[in-house]
Parts: structure tokens; C-alpha cells; sequence
């Protein structure tokens, strides 16, 4: 990718709830992947509720692309490329998404996605301001 990266914000504003179950008209595949990061990004306070389709679309490409490589896996000899195609789209598209919510090593890596934690030394020193 060419350019300055942006800088994803910690948000504090509506963050997402601890806990939330898939939405029902999820697949299988898809559900599966939600319970794997939702958990992630509720902790780092990324995503806000306006952020949720972001998630659902990542998933949803996830498990399309995991429904797709067993249909490939059964489809053995008589393998249609279509099924290739469309599954290498559901990939890039899920990879592309992982990046804008912060699933990849190297959107984690940016210091925006450290997780703070009360009690930190950046939260101490805001205490001791008189604001």
C-alpha cells in the first residue's frame, strides 16, 4: 500500500458492549469468527456501535471464504473456477476489513491499538491535572 497509513482513535464515546452474540442471520462460519474477535476489539475500544457493520461484513467474508474452501476441498476433480474466484474476493475482502477494525499485526501495531488499562501511567498522570 502507498501513502500515510491513518491513525486509527481509541474510542471512549459508545464503545462496544463486552459481551454481544452474532447476529442471527449470520452462517455457521461467520458466527464462529464473531465469538473469536468480537471479544478483541470490545477490549481495545476501536469500534463504536457505528463501527458494527465493519464486523458483521468481516465476518460474513470470513466465513464465506471458509464455506468456499470446503466446497473446493469436496468439489475435488470437477472443481469450477468460479468457486476460486469467488472465494479469493471473500479473502481479500476480509482482509481488507481486518485492516480497518484492527485484526492485523500490523494495524496492532500502531499505538493507537495498545491497550489501556485503568490505572495506567497515562490515566495517572491525567488524575494529577487540575482541569
Amino acid at each position: 500500500m502507498r501513502g500515510v497509513k491513518p491513525h486509527l482513535v481509541v474510542s471512549n464515546e459508545n464503545p462496544l458492549p463486552a459481551a454481544s452474540s452474532a447476529p442471527d442471520w449470520m452462517s455457521v462460519e461467520a458466527r464462529e469468527e464473531w465469538d473469536r474477535v468480537y471479544p478483541i476489539v470490545a477490549v481495545r475500544r476501536v469500534l463504536t456501535a457505528a463501527d458494527m457493520a465493519s464486523l458483521e461484513n468481516y465476518c460474513t467474508a470470513v466465513g464465506r471464504s471458509r464455506q468456499l474452501e470446503r466446497a473446493i476441498q469436496r468439489a475435488g476433480d470437477d472443481l469450477d473456477l468460479k468457486m476460486i474466484r469467488m472465494q479469493d474476493k471473500s479473502m481479500s475482502t476480509a482482509r481488507q476489513l481486518a485492516v480497518e477494525i484492527g485484526l492485523t499485526p500490523s494495524a496492532r501495531s500502531r499505538s493507537t491499538f495498545r491497550e489501556q488499562e485503568e490505572g495506567s501511567v497515562q490515566n495517572d498522570l491525567f488524575s494529577q491535572l487540575d482541569l
